[in-house]
């Protein structure tokens, strides 16, 4: 191979000087661990915090009916000691979500609620690089559905989609039910699914009836081949069917 003139090196190596020094500038600050913006210990009673309300409020409706409000509080009071704006602002409207709760809060307050306690299950916590970008787009999104119309108004267009939709859902459920052997898997998640909608909506009758039917389901998943039990899910099915068509009447 022959010898690259000395020439050529020394235009490379000037060439290639600004990109070097570049790059070793900024290696320090690639190496560097990222400096904590809170106290370790009270990121993890963040966290702690966030868990015990994300567990609250996916029992709200049994065991843990009495746990989401004092979760929220907890969870605000460390929102306080951080002295961080984001933080207090998201723990702010998360209290007074809370307040609404026990006034019957209405969808758009319940699905920004589960959103921003979703939010809260980041493993980082509070040093979760997207943290305060998080705080301020659900703290704004519950504010902005706290500030929402009556939750005593319904929507009829609302409620005559939820009905359009639950009736195939009811639908598929009876062809799953029919099926040899009967579908138990799509059984137990439109039952389910069909619970989540009525619930976003407040439709809390039919909610309960969802849900008591997913529950049988899973009772008896191995045994929808039983006759007894067979009429048990289908009886279940029409009352729930029959519920749902009162929605919009």
């Amino acid at each position: 191979m022959a010898d690259i003139p000395e020439r050529e090196l020394e235009e490379t190596r000037a060439a290639l000087a600004p990109t070097l020094e570049a790059t070793a500038a900024i290696l320090p600050w690639v190496a560097a661990p990222r400096k904590a913006r809170f106290d370790p210990k009270l990121n993890e009673r963040w966290i702690a915090a966030g868990k015990r309300l994300a567990a609250a409020w996916s029992e709200r409706h049994g065991a843990g009916a009495d746990d989401v409000r004092p979760a929220i509080f907890s969870l605000y009071a460390i929102a306080i000691e951080t002295a961080d704006a984001n933080c207090l602002r998201l723990g702010e409207a998360l209290a007074s979500a809370a307040d609404r709760l026990e006034e019957g809060a209405p969808p758009r307050l319940i699905a920004a609620m589960a959103a921003a306690i979703e939010c809260l299950s980041e493993a980082e916590g509070l040093e979760h690089p997207a943290f305060p970008e998080r705080a301020s787009h659900f703290a704004k999104r519950l504010e902005a559905a706290a500030a929402t119309a009556n939750p005593d108004e319904r929507s009829v267009v609302l409620d005559a989609l939820f009905v359009d939709e639950a009736s195939e859902q009811i639908q598929l459920m009876h062809d799953a039910l029919a099926a040899l052997p009967p579908d138990a898997y799509a059984l137990a998640t439109e039952s389910l699914k069909l619970a989540q909608q009525a619930e976003l909506l407040e439709i809390w009758g039919v909610m309960h009836l969802a849900r008591q039917l997913s529950e049988c389901i899973k009772q008896h998943a191995a045994d929808l081949d039983n006759a007894t039990v067979r009429q048990e899910v289908q009886n279940r099915l029409e009352t729930l069917s029959s519920t749902i068509a009162t929605v919009n009447r």
